[in-house]
Parts: structure tokens; C-alpha cells; sequence
């Protein structure tokens, strides 16, 4: 492992190791990007509608089931480490599934078998990249690394996707995986130039080897009696599962209902990308916001405000304007809420920190987009978003309500 002292008193926007680092992730999330679009395309050539939802479905267990044995990983064998390997064995199994796909053509069980890859790989690369910027840069820039990891993961979206689409056009799945691979490679040598810090002893440490349960109970204890993590882990998980349904499938849905087209929906989710992308470029030139807090509370409800005014908006261009609401507000409470955790960690638990607020984004909240889809076929559009919406003002209101969560600052 390559260990330095970190400069103090860089900022990290000027700090050749830090963007290193985003280099790094905005090369790995860009080959996400058209990954997904591949793997979706090659799914839906290869068998019917059912058996590509479900190919693509299959990450989604191993990476809830396993994503707080991930936290553990993270924090035991260091995150740079974690996000090396990560890196290595995705870029591997994308370029054999690529090279498999030029040479023998299009089949399912390729494609379950990368999706499953993926999904058990994302358990400990989620959490290890979440752990990373403290090793990496002083506590005061904490709050500015999430600003930037906001801006590069946009851009990765903005890049990948479309990068995706044109790969599949001219050469088919298989180039796009080969593509999808080739950025994820980029990644590796620029992660292990990274210099990292070495951590301080942790207090709680007896000098003795700990099993992974031990380490794990360990993580989730030191979460349930930190008097700003807990309430603010709660008001995450609360605002993801009043978001992520509406956000995604429930737009989809509303689009249909309004005939605005495919190209409609595009323009609701340009909106949305614009606001959040401003939201992520406002902490990385400020580098922190008086009040986090209060400002992350304030965030969530007014966000959820808006999801609830979008299932109500009576023209497209409204939508669009709402959208980029939700976009700025959401976008807000997201990298405020990012940065409250970096601060507020220990960086030696900061995995599994990572670990517990990633699973219930990636692992629970998703789980309600078919009951969400089910409900407004049921009662439509507008008493589910509503609903949706309370959902998530509820983790604003539990910022406001814990004392110590509402007072929380940023360091300057």
C-alpha cells in the first residue's frame, strides 16, 4: 500500500491526489454507465421481456444480502485496497463476457452470470469507495470530495450512457462490454497512485484479532449510540424510500399518462440532472454550508414537497421546472447528508458507516418500485406520490426533532 502524509490545508479541488482519486471514479462510474446499457441491450436481443428483467434483477440480491459484510471488508483490508481489487475483477469478467460474446454470440447465462459478478462485487466496492476520501485528504475538505464526487458522477452519467448507446449501435453488445471494460481499466493505475493515510488506533481496540462478526457488530453498536449518525442514517433511509419509486418508475408511469414521450421523459430527467449537479457544484466551491444539519432537514422536506407537486404538474415544461426542484433539493440534502457522515465517522468505521446507508439506497429502496408501480395502477399517480412524499419529509422532520443531528456543523 502506497502511504503518505497528506498535505495540509490543500484544498482539494487543487490536490493532485484527490483528483486522482476522481479521476478514478469518474472512469469506473462512466464504465458502469455503459454497462448497463450492454448488459440491458444484450438481455432484451438474447431472450424475452421476462427473462431480461429478470438478468437484470440479479445483481440486486448478493449486493443487499452481502453489502454490510462489504462495510466490514472496507474497514479490515483498507478502502483502497477494497476498490483496486473491485476494479480489477470487473474490468476482467466485462472484457471476458465481451470476448465471449464477438466469438460465440448472444446467450443468457453469460449475462446472469456478469450481472451476478457485478452485484456481489458492488457489496464491497460500494462501501470501500464511501471509506476512501478520509484516508485520502484533510477532515476540513471532506465536505468539498463529496461536492466533486457529486459533479464526476454526473458526468459520468451524462458520458456513459450515451457512450453505451453508440457502442451498441455500431458494434453491438459486445463492443459496448468491451467499452464498459476499457474505462473501468482506467481506474487501476490511477487508484493505485493514490497515496493513502495511515489511520490513528482505534479507541475501542483491544490489540487482540476480531472475527468479521465481531467487526460487524462492532460497526453496527458504535452506529446505534453515535448521536448524529443513527438519527442521520434513519433520515436517509426514510427519504430513499420515499424517493427512489417515485424517481424512477413512478415517472416513467406518469410520463405515459401525460403523453409526453420518450423525449419528455429525457427532458424531466435533464432537469433533475441539472438541479442535482448544481446542488454537488455549490458545496465543491464553497466547501462547507453553515448549519448542515438544519440544512440537509430543511433539504428533505422541501424536496419532498416537490415529488409531490410533480405527479400534478399540469404541462411538460412545469415538469421540467419541478424536476430541477426536486433535483437541486435532493441534490442538497444528498452530498450535505454525504458529508455529515465523512465528518462525523471515525474513518475506521467509515465502511461500515458506508455499508448500512448504501444498503438501504441500493438494497431496500429499490424494492419498492413494484409495489409503488402496483399502487398507481391501483389509485394512480397522484395519491402514490403524495404518499411517497410523506415518506420522505418524515426523515426531515427526524433531522429537525434530534437535537444533536439539527445542531451538526461541517468543519472549516
Amino acid at each position: 500500500m502506497t502511504t503518505a502524509l497528506i498535505a495540509p490545508g490543500r484544498p482539494a479541488h487543487r490536490d493532485p491526489n484527490v483528483l486522482r482519486w476522481l479521476g478514478a471514479y469518474a472512469a469506473s462510474m462512466a464504465g458502469d454507465g455503459v454497462y448497463y446499457i450492454a448488459l440491458s441491450w444484450a438481455a432484451v436481443q438474447a431472450g424475452s421481456p421476462a427473462q431480461a428483467g429478470l438478468v437484470m434483477s440479479v445483481s440486486a440480491l448478493p449486493r443487499a444480502v452481502l453489502m454490510l459484510g462489504g462495510g466490514v471488508v472496507a474497514d479490515r483490508f483498507g478502502p483502497r485496497r477494497v476498490v483496486i481489487g473491485s476494479d480489477a475483477v470487473r474490468c476482467a469478467a466485462v472484457l471476458a463476457v465481451a470476448a465471449l460474446l464477438f466469438l460465440t454470440g448472444l446467450g443468457l447465462w453469460p449475462l446472469a452470470a456478469l450481472a451476478l459478478v457485478f452485484g456481489t462485487v458492488d457489496a464491497v466496492f460500494v462501501p470501500a469507495v464511501g471509506a476512501l476520501p478520509a484516508r485520502i485528504t484533510d477532515k476540513a475538505q471532506l465536505a468539498r470530495v463529496q461536492g466533486m464526487r457529486g459533479l464526476a458522477y454526473r458526468f459520468a452519467v451524462i458520458f456513459g450512457a450515451p457512450l453505451g448507446g453508440l457502442a451498441v449501435a455500431f458494434g453491438g453488445a459486445a463492443t459496448a462490454f468491451a467499452t464498459a471494460g476499457l474505462l473501468i481499466a482506467i481506474s487501476v493505475p490511477l487508484l493505485i497512485s493514490v497515496r493513502v493515510r495511515e489511520l490513528p488506533p482505534d479507541d475501542t481496540a483491544t490489540g487482540t484479532p476480531t472475527t468479521a462478526w465481531r467487526d460487524l457488530v462492532t460497526g453496527l453498536r458504535y452506529i446505534r449510540r453515535h448521536r448524529v449518525l443513527a438519527p442521520l442514517i434513519l433520515a436517509i433511509a426514510l427519504g430513499d424510500l420515499g424517493f427512489v419509486a417515485p424517481l424512477n418508475v413512478g415517472l416513467t408511469l406518469l410520463v405515459d399518462q401525460r403523453g409526453w414521450g420518450a423525449s419528455g421523459m429525457g427532458w424531466v430527467l435533464a432537469g433533475f440532472g441539472v438541479g442535482a449537479g448544481s446542488a454537488s457544484m455549490t458545496l465543491t466551491v464553497r466547501g462547507r454550508l453553515p448549519r448542515a444539519g438544519q440544512v440537509a432537514a430543511w433539504s428533505i422536506i422541501a424536496g419532498s414537497i416537490a415529488i409531490a407537486a410533480l405527479a400534478y404538474a399540469p404541462s411538460l415544461l412545469l415538469a421540467v421546472g419541478v424536476a430541477l426542484l426536486i433535483g437541486l433539493l435532493a441534490g442538497l440534502s444528498g452530498v450535505m447528508c454525504g458529508a455529515l457522515l465523512q465528518t462525523h465517522s471515525d474513518p475506521a468505521y467509515l465502511g461500515r458507516v458506508t455499508a448500512l446507508s448504501s444498503l438501504v439506497s441500493l438494497g431496500l429502496a429499490p424494492l419498492t418500485m413494484p409495489l409503488s408501480a402496483a399502487a398507481i395502477g391501483a389509485w394512480g399517480t397522484g395519491p402514490v406520490f403524495v404518499v411517497s412524499a410523506v415518506v420522505c419529509g418524515l426523515g426531515g422532520v427526524i433531522a429537525l426533532a434530534v437535537r444533536d443531528l439539527r445542531r451538526a456543523e461541517l468543519p472549516h
